[in-house]
């Protein structure tokens, strides 16, 4: 069997090789080696024993990217469907607006622990006609950078994502300690609600961490 090192897309065997991953870091413990894992399709983090791991083929994450893919653009699509005859009056006229239509969207800033996302999210964005500004930041950095960064772009929206996932230990799913990333989320959303209340900016927040529970 290949060795899996980092940077590998691999399937968790005894999950039934439901979600992909790419091996974010291999370390040693006292139990063997162990992967650090962060979902390529899923906003999922996890970690696995190495022999619970199989190198998922190229072909297999190639169709399920453009599977994805294919999905995101039909909602792009249905989503420009829907603007047509439509008028919106916060912040930035989109260049999609035709004849007499007028759509005005507002600015955006968005916070991405994972590059890739990071990427595919401004991708979007820029194919929705939309005013984004979109950072690669690591979920723990997020508290401590968010207030500097509405200051600096003054966004009507914020946007904050990342992984997420329960830690094997955790027991008691009401409890944000038992998740990896859920505490750096719900900082961060008190230093924007924080700027928002010194600033009177009236900032609209949307703070989602997707995770799956295992």
């Amino acid at each position: 069997m290949k060795k899996i090192k980092k940077g590998d897309i691999v399937a968790r065997k005894s999950h039934g090789k439901d979600i992909l991953f790419v091996v974010k870091n291999i370390i040693h413990t006292n139990r063997g080696e162990i992967a650090i894992l962060r979902g390529i399709v899923d906003r999922i983090e996890s970690d696995s024993e190495i022999e619970d791991l199989e190198i998922v083929d190229k072909q297999i994450v190639k169709e399920r990217m453009q599977t994805l893919n294919y999905k995101m653009n039909s909602q792009i699509a249905q989503t420009k469907d829907k603007r047509k005859g439509k008028e919106y009056r916060i912040g930035i006229v989109s260049p999609y607006a035709r004849n007499k239509e007028k759509i005005i969207t507002g600015k955006i800033l968005h916070l991405d622990g994972d590059r890739k996302y990071s990427e595919k999210s401004y991708y979007y964005y820029k194919k929705l006609g939309l005013n984004a500004i979109v950072k690669n930041i690591s979920e723990y950095k997020q508290p401590r950078v968010v207030y500097r960064l509405l200051q600096t772009y003054n966004p009507d929206i914020l946007v904050i994502t990342g992984h997420d996932g329960m830690i094997k230990k955790g027991k008691d799913y009401h409890n944000i300690y038992n998740y990896r990333n859920s505490k750096y989320f719900i900082q961060t959303v008190k230093e924007a609600r924080r700027y928002d209340e010194e600033k009177n900016s009236h900032l609209v927040i949307f703070a989602r961490s997707l995770s799956k529970l295992f």
